[in-house]
């Protein structure tokens, strides 16, 4: 699953360039999404659109997203500092989330 934009975009890079990508997984317009939504701080939001079930390949250059840095900035003030919540079995094994 995709962390954000950037990590997106990216991962439909790779995608774009394997014949076998089936599909890629993100979060555009999921329900958990209520305080952060992927394309929040994403400029060109249509770079990201469906067509047909599936996103074209990017036309800018590098990874072909413009982030809206002034939105990333302002919202990073008020944020608490989150940390990948680590599960583990009973074993004391990590457990993937």
């Amino acid at each position: 699953m995709s962390l954000g934009p950037l990590a997106l975009a990216a991962c439909l890079h790779v995608d774009f360039a394997s014949w076998n990508a089936v599909l890629q997984e993100q979060s555009i317009g999921i329900h958990y999404n209520t305080s952060g939504e992927l394309l929040d701080y994403v400029v060109n939001k249509q770079a990201f659109g469906l067509e047909r079930g599936c996103m074209r390949p990017f036309t800018l250059p590098g990874l072909g997203v413009v982030i809206d840095e002034a939105r990333v900035i302002e919202r990073s003030r008020s944020v608490t500092d989150w940390r990948n919540p680590v599960w583990r079995h009973d074993d004391g094994s990590v457990a993937e989330w």
